[in-house]
C-alpha cells in the first residue's frame, strides 16, 4: 500500500503543478498545439461517427470539467495534460467543434481505435484513421490561411504536433485474426517494419505542411491492459509477454525512425518520447499488481457500461476500462513528456 500511496501522492504534487501554471501568465509555450493520435488523446471526434467505439456518456468524463465529452478516461487526456503544462488556458477542440479562431490554438484529430493502418480498428464501425487525420489536418490549414493569410507557414512552424498512434495496430488490427489478416501476411518483426515505413510517411506528410516541432510518443505495455491479460495467454507472467515484444520491436523503430526525418528533413526538431517504461514501472510495482484492472465494469468491447458506477480508488487505479489508463496515469506521463520536450520547444 506504501507504493500506492507514493503514486498518489505524486499524482497530487502533478495536480498542484497544474492549477500553478494556470495561474502564471497566461501565455503558452507555443502558438498551437496540433494533436495526432488514437482513443489516448481522442477528445471527442468520434462521437458523431457510426461505431462502437465511442465513449461520450458516463463514468466516462466523470472527472472532467466538462463530463463526458468523448475522452476515454475518467478525466484528462495525457494530451491534456500537456496542453495545460503548455500554459494553454482551454482544452485543444476536436476538429469537428473547433469554430473560427479557435483553431489557431490548434486542433486534436485524435480518434479511438485508429491505427496507422486506414484497416486498423474498422471492426467497430467508422473512425479517423492517420492518413484521414492528416487530411483534417489539410482543412485546418486552409482555414488558418484565411485567418492569417501569407503568414500562416511561420505560424505553423512554431506550433507543436503530437503523434501518439501505433497500440490500436495490434490491439484493434494484428491480434485479432477473426477480423484481420495482418498476422497471417507478416511475422512479428515484418509488421513492425511495415507500419514504420508507412507512420515515416505520414510524418513526412506533416513536415511538408509546416511541421517542424514534433513529439512521436511511442506505445505503451500493450500485453499489460485488462483486455490483454484477460483473453490471451500470459503464460503464469503478469502481462502478455509477445504483445508487449511486439511493441518494443516497433518502438525501436520510431526511435530511429526519428533521428533518420530529423537528419533528412529540413528545419526538422521531431522527438520520440517513451511512456512504455513509466507505465511498465507502474505495472511492476510492489503494491500496484491487484490494480492492473479495470475501474468500471466493461462491456463486449472492453469500454464501460454506461451509468455504472466505477470502483472508488480510481485516484490511484491504473486503467479506467478494459484498455485506457486513468486520469492519474495521464498526469504522470503528460508531466513526465512536457519536461522532456521543452528541449525542442
Amino acid at each position: 500500500m506504501a507504493c500506492v500511496t507514493k503514486f498518489h501522492l505524486f499524482a497530487l504534487i502533478l495536480l498542484i503543478v497544474l492549477e500553478w501554471r494556470h495561474c502564471v501568465d497566461g501565455k503558452s509555450e507555443v502558438p498551437c498545439f496540433f494533436i495526432f493520435g488514437d482513443s489516448l488523446v481522442d477528445s471527442g471526434n468520434n462521437n458523431n461517427l457510426e461505431n462502437k467505439g465511442k465513449v461520450n456518456y458516463l463514468p466516462y468524463g466523470m472527472d472532467f470539467p466538462d463530463g463526458p465529452t468523448g475522452r476515454f478516461t475518467n478525466g484528462r487526456t495525457m494530451a491534456d495534460v500537456l496542453g495545460e503544462l503548455l500554459g494553454f488556458k482551454n482544452f485543444i477542440k476536436s476538429f469537428p467543434t473547433a469554430k473560427g479562431s479557435q483553431i489557431l490554438e490548434g486542433v486534436n484529430y485524435g480518434s479511438g481505435y485508429a491505427g496507422i493502418r486506414d484497416e486498423t480498428g474498422t471492426h467497430v464501425g467508422a473512425l479517423v484513421s492517420l492518413s484521414k487525420q492528416i487530411q483534417h489536418h489539410r482543412v485546418t490549414i486552409s482555414r488558418i490561411h484565411r485567418i492569417l493569410g501569407k503568414n500562416d507557414s511561420n505560424y505553423l512552424n512554431q506550433c507543436l504536433y503530437l503523434s501518439m498512434i501505433g497500440n490500436n495496430d495490434y490491439i484493434s488490427n494484428y491480434y485479432l485474426p477473426n477480423y484481420y489478416n495482418t498476422s497471417r501476411q507478416y511475422t512479428v518483426k515484418q509488421y513492425a517494419n511495415v507500419l514504420a515505413e508507412e507512420y515515416a510517411r505520414n510524418l513526412k506528410t506533416l513536415h511538408d505542411l509546416g511541421a517542424r516541432k514534433l513529439a512521436v510518443i511511442g506505445l505503451s505495455p500493450i500485453g499489460c491492459t485488462p483486455n490483454a491479460t484477460a483473453f490471451y495467454d500470459t503464460n503464469g507472467s503478469l502481462c502478455v509477454k509477445p504483445m508487449n515484444e511486439a511493441a518494443i520491436l516497433l518502438n525501436d523503430l520510431l526511435k530511429l525512425l526519428v533521428q533518420d526525418l530529423n537528419k533528412k528533413l529540413i528545419g526538422a526538431n521531431f522527438m520520440y518520447l517513451e511512456i512504455y517504461e513509466i507505465i511498465w514501472k507502474f505495472v511492476n510495482a510492489p503494491g500496484t499488481r491487484g490494480l492492473i484492472k479495470g475501474c468500471c465494469e466493461v462491456n463486449d468491447n472492453g469500454l464501460c457500461i454506461p451509468s455504472k458506477t466505477p470502483c472508488l480508488h480510481r485516484n490511484v487505479a491504473l486503467f479506467w476500462d478494459s484498455f485506457h489508463p486513468t486520469e492519474f496515469v495521464n498526469l504522470v506521463t503528460g508531466t513526465k513528456s512536457y519536461y522532456t520536450l521543452r528541449t525542442i520547444l
